[in-house]
């Protein structure tokens, strides 16, 4: 199978917000709010910052052979597993909640864009070592995000009457029975039925969520050398125990964001404001905040209550019962990982781009931020269909209705705007209101309101003639309208809709290989990669 890739800028897309536009575009009034440029200078830098500091090497590379064991790793993954003991190994990452089946398509671009990225360095600067990580999110206790799938436009939602963290909810029956329901429409595919057994097998009942994503991450990615980490580990969270004792004495991080929010909120809508205690407490059925009030900390919903030498010592004893909010997940991601590169999407850029001073006070090296690669996969056959009727690439990302009235405009025997035309009618109204202010100034009003009714009348007869001529075009309206709801299911970004179930269903495992080859390292672009 041959696929050939096409790339904007992202700012002509009209799906990115300003901030991740201003960040890939490097505009200075960004400047202070990160530590290293898209560059394989910031590279070095970053790898600089993280030589001055110990990284736990030993603990990570034991923590992984624990949650791999059972598994077959590639020999590039045990070369990668082998090399994180290397003082001159560092870790490539991006991050993502355990979403059922992986949820939405830019989960794989992510996973692909942190390989493609670590391979490239390796290239560029042989003299260290570099491993893809997938960070999952697991503490995540948004079921209502993390539990839908969409596949072919059909939403499937697990109904569970689990709570608390995701990734510490079972596989259950009803679980089960979404796999069952979405066979009638994978199996049917040439690579459909390897697909539904993959799920098959990494979801068993009773297997954890994050335990079931990890061997379904793992089934897919082995031979590209990817590790997964699952950062929900007592041992693991035992070395953020400092971070947690400075946030639960002193409250530091909600401080340190406050003055950043403050400055970027007079340019950006602001992704997370933060509370006085950024920590959640964690048990198996919640997951619940934790506040201070009254020299007291209080879990509500728990009906729980620590003084601070009691927190301090729950903390001792089960550090993984604490769990850090948005502010402070990704300097416990930082704390645990050799990392030098954070990918992530434009919502995560835009809450990372609010903690530099909070890895400051924590004394953790702030990685440098890259925007994820974004993609449309479609088929070659469209993107004809698509350039036969006049339009350039770049025009699907226009909005449907100026695309149909563009291509009318075009096939049109005379001209369909009455611009002219009400231009004149102004004109004439202007010359009425001036004879009328003659007789009496108080007409000119009266005179503006019949120019009003009677431009609106024009308007409407201007849109009931261009109505009219789309229906000489009707098949090419509907071809079209097809095109654009194939590639923008409900008038969004195919990969933040739809699953990759259906394009790994018609096309196997070297979907992930064109996706790798269409994937660009430092890239922040929007790719389309058109299938045979």
């Amino acid at each position: 199978m041959e696929a050939t890739n096409h790339y904007l800028p992202i700012e002509s897309t009209g799906f990115f917000s300003a901030i991740a536009v201003d960040y890939v575009q490097q505009n200075q009034q960004l400047r202070s709010f990160y530590q290293h440029n898209v560059s394989i200078d910031g590279v070095k830098a970053a790898i600089e910052a993280r030589k001055q500091i110990h990284n736990h090497r030993q603990l990570l590379h034991s923590v992984l052979l624990e949650q791999y064991a059972g598994l077959t790793l590639s020999s590039l993954q045990q070369k990668n597993l082998t090399a994180i003991l290397g003082e001159n190994t560092f870790t490539v990452t991006t991050a993502h909640q355990p979403n059922i089946f992986t949820g939405p398509l830019y989960f794989i671009y992510k996973i692909i864009h942190a390989i493609q990225q670590a391979d490239y360095l390796k290239e560029q600067l042989p003299q260290y070592h570099f491993v893809p990580f997938y960070y999952m999110g697991s503490e995540d206790a948004d079921l209502d995000e993390l539990g839908i799938i969409t596949i072919d436009s059909k939403q499937l939602t697990w109904q569970t009457q689990q709570t608390g963290a995701v990734g510490r909810m079972k596989v259950d029956k009803a679980f089960l029975q979404l796999i069952e329901e979405m066979k009638g429409q994978i199996d049917v595919l040439p690579f459909g039925k390897s697909l539904t057994s993959l799920f098959v097998k990494a979801y068993t009942l009773g297997k954890s969520i994050q335990q079931a994503t990890l061997e379904l991450v793992h089934q897919l990615f082995a031979e590209f050398g990817l590790l997964i980490l699952i950062p929900d580990n007592a041992r693991l969270k035992k070395v953020f125990e400092p971070v947690v004792v400075k946030e639960l004495t002193g409250q530091f991080s909600q401080k340190a964001v406050s003055a950043t929010i403050h400055k970027l909120q007079q340019h950006y809508p602001i992704q997370t404001q933060g509370r006085p205690v950024n920590l959640f407490y964690l048990m198996d059925t919640y997951r619940e905040r934790i506040e201070y009030k009254n020299n007291v900390f209080i879990i509500k919903k728990a009906g729980l209550q620590f003084s601070k030498e009691a927190i301090l010592q729950e903390l001792q004893q089960h550090p993984e019962r604490f769990s850090g909010n948005v502010i402070l997940r990704g300097v416990f991601q930082e704390t645990i990982l050799p990392n030098i590169i954070f990918i992530g999407g434009g919502g995560e850029l835009a809450y990372w781009l609010e903690l530099k001073k909070v890895f400051q006070e924590a004394g953790v090296p702030y990685p440098m931020l890259l925007l994820r690669n974004s993609f449309v996969v479609t088929e070659k056959r469209l993107l004809a269909q698509w350039q036969s009727l006049g339009f350039q690439l770049e025009d699907l990302f226009t909005p449907l209705m100026e695309l149909q009235n563009d291509y009318v405009k075009r096939h049109s025997d005379y001209n369909l705007s009455l611009e002219g035309e009400m231009a004149q009618l102004k004109e004439v109204y202007q010359n009425i209101s001036v004879h009328a202010a003659k007789a009496d100034t108080t007409l000119v009003k009266h005179v503006q309101a019949l120019q009003h009714r009677a431009i609106e009348k024009i308007a409407a007869l201007e849109k009931k003639i261009a109505r009219a001529e789309k229906r000489k075009h009707v098949m090419d309206m509907q071809r079209i309208e097809h095109i654009k709801n194939k590639i923008f299911p409900n008038q969004q970004l195919q990969e933040r809709v739809e699953n990759f179930a259906i394009l790994y269903g018609q096309h196997g495992p070297v979907l992930l290989q064109h996706i790798y080859a269409a994937s660009k390292a430092f890239g922040q672009q929007m790719g389309i990669i058109a299938l045979d």
